[in-house]
């Protein structure tokens, strides 16, 4: 059986789209229009505490004025949140999930630390902690995230597929990176998978969602580029299909720094109260 071709669009209802959000867009969808594949648009909404229904209305508003159209019906992660709980007790039973205890400060402050792609990498503090320990912290209701131990789920992962991890790149990468590139996520530390508050971490539902819809080709910013090695080994730890990554530029601000809601980038709704079409913004993007 032939499996048809599929990327997504994927944002978060926590603001407006900008330019750089319709530039994603656009390159999913004209790649799915030149392939002759699925375009699917999904609502990644796991942090109900930031998620707001009126956000997402005017993100599909946003995205439909600049010409798209997608599968329906939409799917919300909030929707899913059993799926993502399978996902983690999985991992939590081949043994590559132990709670974390440390607070942000703790983290901060930890003078073995380095920086990584997403802020400070976390130094493994409460990894080595002994059973007793942890059953103390937890009978006592200390807060804890639950956080996969990187080193491990790589070494299961490559044991399981007797080889090397690799992932296809058909994009540019942030450094022209092209073709089967090799997996390794240990620079990023091992990563939250379940937050204390009980909030499913991007990095286990977005491999869920993606497998779940059937997604052929990844299309994303660079910013991103260094997640997919730790997205590599969940797939295979969750015995899920291995999609192809294209990761592309990203769009900048007047200063040369990256376009983002949490800097106040102009948005297409401004944009679009100003008059600006949707073939202006095809041009301002580089992409007409």
């Amino acid at each position: 059986m032939t499996i048809r071709l599929a990327t997504r669009f994927a944002p978060s209802p926590n603001g407006h789209l900008h330019p750089g959000h319709a530039f994603s867009a656009l390159t999913a969808w004209d790649w799915a229009c030149a392939h002759d594949a699925r375009f699917i648009v999904r609502i990644e909404d796991t942090d109900r505490s930031r998620s707001r229904e009126d956000f997402e209305r005017a993100q599909l508003e946003d995205l439909a004025w600049l010409g798209l159209d997608w599968e329906q019906p939409v799917r919300r992660q909030s929707e899913h949140m059993t799926d993502y709980a399978r996902g983690l007790d999985r991992l939590r039973d081949l043994g590559l999930v132990y709670p974390c205890f440390c607070t942000r400060k703790d983290i901060a402050t930890a003078a073995q630390a380095p920086h990584g792609p997403e802020g400070i990498v976390y130094p493994g503090t409460c990894r080595p902690l002994s059973k007793d320990v942890r059953e103390t912290k937890l009978a006592t209701g200390t807060a804890f995230a639950l956080r996969l131990d990187v080193a491990r789920a790589l070494d299961l992962a490559e044991r399981l597929k007797g080889n090397r991890l690799t992932f296809t790149e058909e994009g540019c990468g942030p450094d022209g990176e092209n073709g089967r590139l090799p997996v390794d996520p240990r620079p990023m530390g091992d990563p939250v998978l379940a937050r204390k508050d009980g909030v499913i971490a991007y990095h286990l539902a977005v491999v869920m969602d993606d497998a779940a819809q059937g997604i052929t080709h990844v299309i994303r910013g660079q910013d991103l580029f260094f997640a997919t090695p730790l997205h590599r080994v969940l797939q295979v730890l969750l015995d899920l299909p291995e999609p192809t990554y294209l990761h592309h530029r990203l769009i900048t601000d007047e200063t040369g720094e990256r376009m983002a809601k949490r800097r106040g980038s102009t948005t297409l709704r401004d944009m679009r109260a100003d008059g600006v079409t949707p073939q202006d913004i095809r041009r301002m993007v580089g992409i007409d």
